[in-house]
């Protein structure tokens, strides 16, 4: 495709290696026992008439006293809700503001970049039943960029049209921004494009990694549904490849640079200011991950190492925690698809 820059992860030499070998600290991860966390239910505050639905993003303002949620306006769609999707609550659970109704249909990803824009996806992919209504009224496969009263500044894709290409996505389910306003898209919710696409900060493309029409992989550089993305400390770009099971990392110009296996079947991995990583496992079962337990895994963002597991809340009934987001006092609010619930952890002890 002309203009398109792939970049060939596979070239890294020693690649593989690395690969088998952070297969090995898998075992070691899903041991460890340690949960200094309890679960609270019902911690939102809403309207009359309001629910929470799916919460499909979470993050901390940095006024260190509000949270932003993106809501599936109560249920796990939009199209056909009157409903704000863009939640804003302090830290005791009361709604401040809210806006978007009306203007997402499958809302998926959620970000709030260093300047104070929301990121907002539209996840669902070319095909899925999701999309349907959606594309009833010309919505679908864009990625918005909002101000925080709600006003679109920006956007990226072909609205209510899916595609392959540098200005087209295929249920685009995550996207992440750089402190230099570069953009970074994971495009391939289930089944879509499966690849990560990286833009300037006008929207102007730049590189891909992966992707291709039916290009579900499992090499490394490759993808299966990658779910999430986001950046560490170190400008790593993070990306969640759920249906493989695992976590790459990459540099900014695309280069493979980490695979990690201990992380379960990874929905979504929060990284904090402190390079302390939130990975959530709500998928894990005999069918997609065997042996494997569902719930969320706590660690450090630069060398991979888990140190702290948090069990699924209950027995696992539907899909578990797939979205979520931490506070500043370390705090971390779930989203349960499945459940269409959030669930907020609270820290109780070091």
């Amino acid at each position: 495709m002309k203009n398109i820059h792939r970049i060939d992860a596979l070239r890294t030499l020693g690649i593989v290696a690395l690969a088998s070998l952070t297969t090995a600290a898998a075992g070691a991860a899903q041991a460890v026992a340690n949960n200094p966390y309890h679960a609270e239910y019902g911690w939102e505050k809403l309207p009359n008439g309001w629910k929470i639905g799916v919460v499909s993003g979470v993050y901390p303002d940095p006024d260190g006293r509000h949270l932003w949620m993106l809501s599936r306006c109560g249920e796990n769609h939009c199209a056909n809700s009157t409903q704000d999707a863009i939640l804003k609550f302090d830290l005791e659970g009361n709604l401040v503001k809210s806006f978007g109704s009306g203007l997402f249909s499958f809302p998926h990803g959620f970000f709030l970049d260093h300047e104070g824009f929301l990121w907002v996806t539209e996840g669902a992919p070319a095909g899925d039943d999701r999309e349907v209504e959606g594309l009833k009224k010309g919505m679908g496969h864009q990625i918005f960029k909002l101000d925080q009263d709600g006003k679109v500044v920006m956007t990226l894709g072909k609205r209510g049209v899916s595609g392959y290409g540098p200005d087209m996505f295929n249920g685009p389910s995550s996207v992440t921004v750089a402190p230099n306003g570069d953009i970074w898209v994971a495009d391939g919710h289930r089944g879509g494009n499966n690849r990560i696409v990286k833009f300037d900060r006008t929207g102007k493309f730049l590189l891909e990694v992966g992707g291709g029409v039916e290009s579900v992989s499992g090499d490394p550089g490759k993808f299966n549904d990658p779910h999430h993305i986001t950046m560490d400390g170190q400008g790593r770009v993070v990306v969640s490849d759920r249906g493989n099971n695992r976590i790459q990392v990459f540099s900014q110009q695309g280069e493979l640079l980490k695979v990690w296996t201990q992380f379960g079947r990874p929905s979504v991995s929060f990284i904090d200011t402190h390079d302390v990583i939130y990975s959530g496992d709500g998928m894990s079962n005999e069918e997609w991950n065997p042996g494997w337990e569902r719930g969320i895994r706590i660690g450090d963002a630069k060398t991979g190492w888990v140190t702290s597991f948090i069990p699924d809340s209950e027995v696992p009934t539907a899909t578990g925690v797939e979205f979520l987001g931490v506070d500043f006092q370390g705090n971390i609010y779930a989203g349960e698809v499945g459940r269409r619930r959030l669930v907020k952890y609270t820290r109780f002890r070091p």
